[in-house]
């Protein structure tokens, strides 16, 4: 089968390997489409765990299942994380701190043919997709429900100010969970193609980030990895307000601690998703109540996974890539 192998983000190497044999309680997986994450475009943070096959937001038919669970012809995605639900952070419903959620995976990586799915990822990670739910959409479940955890985890509701910096595909999507909520959305980005995409998906107000504004914000959220972004959080958030890192910059963030002390602030971050997270983005996506489908802006075939990374690097006009195989 066909697999590409991530080396850095202009060292992407198409190769072939076999496929996976599958063990008892596991199923084959033939990946149908496969979107580029952000993630997965930072090489500070991939290139030293690379040499690798990458991808992890995957969605296919099932051609081989040794499960009682699901048969071949099931349409599913398939998330590559999964907590084990018996430990301590499982038990509290902190599953994304579990150590297992953070060590588990499929063999060998999305931006492949086909996917092993191991037990422990059949019996928490799979979901049938509705006949309603494209393969492309069903690549936007694991990226929508990082988005619905940490709108959860930082309580945004009706009538609040929510300010995001950056509208890239995660800004695309907290603009539209965020206005589902009944708050008022205000985005900022350098980039006009952007600004004006978020716009066309609800924003109450987009800015050019590098004009001079001045907003308090109930909530802010931080959907870039620029460090001007995380200057401009501090400024834009008002008392007792949340700052979330949605996204992270490549290096540590000064807290000026007199105003975190005296306006009694808050941050914190949200990492990945939970099971409940995948099952309520997947419903949102059945129903219609969130637009992914007009969030995919490319639709390449595996074979030119280079140029999908080079879109996405530059991210230019651009908001979501999606890999397809045949």
């Amino acid at each position: 089968m066909l697999i590409a192998r991530y080396y850095n983000n202009k060292d992407i190497r198409l190769e072939e390997m076999p496929v996976p044999k599958i063990g008892e309680g596991e199923i084959l997986v033939k990946v149908k489409a496969s979107g580029i994450c952000g993630t997965d475009v930072m090489e500070w943070y991939r290139i030293k765990k690379g040499p690798r096959i990458l991808g992890h937001e995957i969605a296919g038919d099932i051609v081989e299942s040794k499960s009682g669970k699901y048969k071949k012809g099931d349409r599913v995605f398939v998330s590559h994380h999964v907590p084990c639900n018996k430990c301590k952070y499982c038990l509290e419903g902190n599953h994304t701190a579990c150590d297992t959620l953070h060590q588990g995976n499929y063999d060998p990586g999305g931006y492949s043919e086909f996917i092993r799915v191991p037990k422990i990822n059949v019996d928490y990670g799979v979901y049938v997709l509705p006949k309603t739910v494209s393969y492309e959409e069903g690549t936007m479940i694991e990226p929508l429900a990082c988005a619905v955890r940490a709108l959860r985890l930082i309580h945004v509701k009706k009538n609040q100010k929510v300010l995001i910096l950056g509208c890239g595909i995660s800004g695309i999507l907290n603009i539209q969970l965020a206005k589902l909520k009944g708050a008022r959305v205000i985005v900022t980005d350098i980039n006009e193609y952007r600004l004006k995409k978020a716009g066309e998906f609800g924003a109450d107000e987009v800015i050019d980030a590098r004009s001079d504004f001045n907003i308090k914000a109930d909530r802010v959220i931080i959907s870039t990895g620029a460090f001007k972004a995380v200057e401009q959080a501090f400024k834009c958030v008002d008392k007792k307000g949340v700052i979330l890192l949605f996204a992270i910059p490549d290096k540590d963030i000064p807290l000026p601690i007199p105003d975190f002390w005296r306006n009694e602030l808050t941050v914190t971050s949200s990492y990945g998703a939970a099971p409940e997270d995948l099952q309520e983005a997947l419903s949102l996506i059945a129903e219609k109540k969130v637009d992914v489908k007009g969030a995919i802006t490319h639709k390449l075939p595996l074979k030119d996974i280079q140029e999908g990374f080079r879109i996405v690097v530059e991210g230019k006009e651009s908001l979501k890539v999606v890999l397809l195989s045949s």
